[in-house]
């Protein structure tokens, strides 16, 4: 029996996987050039009518339940006249608001809400009433001075966030965050709104000046190696006993404890 001849041209199975292949491949280069291109979201005027329009529409379903539909706050959620478009961009921008559950803080987490949708309703509530406004990009240029933020931020932060800005532990579950993977517009934020446990810190205090020195300083510490072996941490003295402690130690009882199996 003869063998059968493939017909001449009849395209194999396998050209039609490479060419499946290679137009995904094709495709997903495109998108991904195309999204390096564009911008994540364009720039939102937090006054103009559509921004304001569509974060009340925003606001009322997903805020107003624990807010009110006017801002002024209910048993569930605190008023938020006169917080500002900082204090929204800060909450909302960082994922602690919407609140997943209650809790002795909020924490950070991932954001319901992109960018634009973040500004909208940052636009929306500092219709209804003035506040803290978001920080203009010349704030956040981190041309500072390093040296003197960071000596500011001894002063005034290091108590809660550590000296390192590794964050630390406060009272009754409460906790002040790492400010390493914090972005500058939201530390910036922070300081203007004091969320949380955080004391307000406004322009008399520290001036736009000196809050754009402290996040230059904090930004170039997160950069910099720990030229002194494992960070663990950067909790400091208490972590660092901790470790000598259990391994340490261990390691002396457990050279110890072979020395004396040898002996006998």
């Amino acid at each position: 029996m003869k063998p059968r001849r493939r017909k001449h041209g009849r395209r194999s199975p396998l050209a039609s996987v490479a060419l499946v292949l290679t137009g995904l491949l094709m495709t997903g280069g495109a998108y991904a050039l195309f999204t390096a291109a564009t911008p994540a979201s364009a720039s939102v005027d937090l006054t103009s009518t559509q921004t304001i329009q569509e974060g009340k529409k925003l606001f009322a379903a997903n805020c107003a339940t624990c807010h009110g539909l006017n801002l002024a706050g209910s048993d569930s959620g605190p008023s938020l006249i006169g917080v500002g478009a900082a204090a929204v961009d800060f909450q909302v921008g960082t994922g602690r608001m919407p609140l997943a559950k209650d809790a002795a803080q909020a924490p950070d987490k991932p954001p319901v809400f992109n960018d634009t949708q973040v500004k909208q309703l940052a636009g929306y509530v500092a219709s209804i009433s003035p506040g803290p406004g978001i920080p203009a990009a010349s704030n956040l240029t981190l041309t500072g001075d390093a040296t003197k933020g960071a000596e500011l931020f001894r002063i005034n932060c290091a108590m809660c966030h550590n000296v390192a800005g590794a964050g630390g532990a406060l009272t009754e579950g409460k906790y002040a965050p790492n400010l390493m993977e914090t972005s500058p517009s939201h530390i910036y934020e922070a300081m203007l709104t004091g969320p949380q446990n955080m004391p307000v810190f406004n322009d008399d205090n520290i001036t736009p000046q000196e809050k754009q020195d402290i996040i230059t300083a904090l930004k170039t510490q997160s950069k910099s190696e720990t030229v002194g072996g494992f960070a663990l941490g950067s909790l400091g003295p208490v972590a660092e006993g901790l470790f000598i402690w259990i391994f340490g130690l261990g390691a002396v009882v457990a050279f110890t404890v072979w020395l004396t199996a040898k002996a006998n």
